[in-house]
């Protein structure tokens, strides 16, 4: 008898522990819509306009990029070999860099899942559950000297990211995720560094993206406009 009451109270202190678990990364992602915003203005954004320069390479390109809800992300930049773009729809992908190609290459469908949260953007972690996506609280760790939750989000397509949240300010400061961006389509980790938030509309957006892996390099913003309307020629590559 007394086996099973140690049993049942193992059992209970389970279920409590992961309850708790799961408010507490409720709870840091909360703070972080609150410190981005809020979540209702962060859902609210239908589209978005960015313009900056990227450092690429040694090189300084023109970057811009127009994102429609859960519709369309395309990234343009600017070469001396003429414009180039990546383009992601609900309905595929595509790329083109002139100094390849003439022509525009489209993705393949396997890489798909992976890049769909490219589409939303307030991001995955943002009103979480109700995209069918799942998050876990994977501690403390030190980011750039800063103290960071870790969240794991696997997305409703299966696809894993890791996202750095700093303690002090409730902001995204890193993300990771594995992607299919080597020699030979080798996946390799592609690391996201967010830095310089600053206000748009009443949200904070981070106005300086560094990233390594993949197609490396640092984006500096100097332009972002929401809500404006997204030009239908955009979606075709």
């Amino acid at each position: 008898m007394k086996n099973f009451l140690l049993l049942g109270l193992f059992v209970l202190m389970l279920v409590i522990s992961q309850f708790a678990q799961a408010q507490t990364v409720d709870e840091v992602i909360t703070k972080y819509e609150n410190a981005r915003g809020g979540k209702d203005k962060l859902n609210a954004v239908k589209s978005i306009y960015m313009e900056g320069s990227r450092q690429m390479m040694g090189n300084e390109i023109t970057v811009r990029i127009t994102k429609e809800q859960n519709k369309l992300s395309r990234t343009e930049f600017d070469m001396g070999s003429g414009t180039g773009y990546f383009l992601l729809t609900d309905k595929g992908g595509w790329s083109l860099i002139p100094m390849r190609s003439p022509d525009p290459t489209k993705m393949p469908d396997a890489s798909l899942p992976a890049l769909q949260s490219e589409l939303d953007i307030a991001g995955p972690l943002v009103d979480y559950a109700a995209k069918g996506n799942k998050a876990e609280l994977q501690g403390k760790e030190k980011i750039n000297d800063a103290d960071c939750f870790k969240i794991k989000l696997t997305t409703k397509a299966g696809t894993e990211i890791i996202y750095w949240i700093d303690v002090a300010s409730n902001l995204l400061v890193q993300s990771s995720q594995k992607s299919q961006g080597g020699r030979g389509g080798a996946e390799v980790e592609v690391k996201t560094t967010y830095k310089d938030y600053k206000d748009v509309d009443g949200i904070k957006f981070a106005h300086t993206i560094d990233v390594t892996g993949g197609f490396g390099g640092s984006t500096t913003f100097d332009k972002m406009e929401l809500n404006k309307a997204v030009d239908p020629k955009l979606y075709k590559p």
